[in-house]
């Protein structure tokens, strides 16, 4: 990816913010949120910068229809590696809540080379559908190799049982939304649950879902849906801006792309 595109990632993702206006501000000063004028059918229309969002061909997120997957036997298992790290970070990006991770931290393995994690967030409800079926919350571990390529791994989620990674969390969301906090420090955090061994994922090239929709990021979307109360549904959109409570782009055009499926025979 060129400097530019490397320079919006981390606009976009990783640094603070307190709202939708103040979160855009790190891009031009464009203000953008989840509803009315500056929502997301004319977030293309909001700046120059933010073009690909309307005239790109590779956007996200999309509609996963199973019967048009096509099975690729040459993928592999996803083999994903997350430490404990110390220096955890709980930003209220604006848009979403993110765990913003240190260096070094965990990656993922993927086609020869390493993606290390760098975020994960929330987005509720799901921005990714199956076979038109939108979900209660999406999570989504960003991960970036040294050529600064990107790979997102989205994780589904239905209303249930807790989930107990928000659960390592959710006393800091509550200090985030009472205090409007942009940051909180954490201190140790082990995401081991996400470690487990997939058995399905879909995957596909799209873009960001976010502005200013970079493409060329390499999604892998679990085929496994897990499961999150409706409590930590609202504790995770609790801090956001009045506009991103509700923080799913909708589904984009496929426009041709071909969506890949790795499953494992038992």
């Amino acid at each position: 990816m060129a400097a530019s595109v490397t320079f919006f990632i981390f606009a976009t993702i990783f640094l603070s913010f307190n709202s939708c206006s103040t979160a855009t501000e790190h891009v031009g000063g464009i203000q953008f949120t989840y509803r009315g004028d500056r929502g997301p059918y004319n977030w293309g229309n909001l700046s120059p910068k933010f073009d690909q969002c309307k005239n790109g061909k590779s956007q996200s997120p999309i509609d996963i229809v199973k019967h048009k997957a096509v099975i690729n036997k040459k993928l592999k298992p996803l083999i994903r590696k997350y430490h404990s790290a110390v220096n955890v970070t709980l930003v209220n990006y604006g848009f979403t809540v993110g765990v913003r991770y240190p260096n070094k931290s965990g990656a993922l393995m993927l086609d020869g080379k390493k993606y290390s994690l760098k975020q994960m967030h929330w987005h509720s409800p799901s921005e990714h559908r199956i076979d038109g079926v939108q979900f209660d919350a999406e999570l989504h571990l960003v991960h970036i190799a040294e050529d600064h390529s990107v790979s997102v791994v989205g994780i589904l989620y239905k209303y249930g049982r807790t989930d107990p990674i928000v659960a390592k969390i959710e006393s800091k969301l509550i200090e985030l939304g009472h205090h409007r906090t942009t940051q909180i420090k954490m201190g140790p955090f082990n995401p081991h649950q996400l470690r487990k061994r997939t058995h399905k994922y879909y995957r596909y090239v799209g873009s960001f879902t976010t502005p200013p929709c970079t493409e060329h990021v390499i999604w892998l979307i679990l085929g496994k849906v897990r499961h999150i109360s409706r409590e930590q549904v609202e504790a995770l959109q609790a801090p956001l801006d009045m506009g991103c409570k509700k923080n799913s782009r909708p589904v984009q055009p496929i426009n041709g792309r071909h969506v890949e499926l790795f499953k494992e025979l038992h």
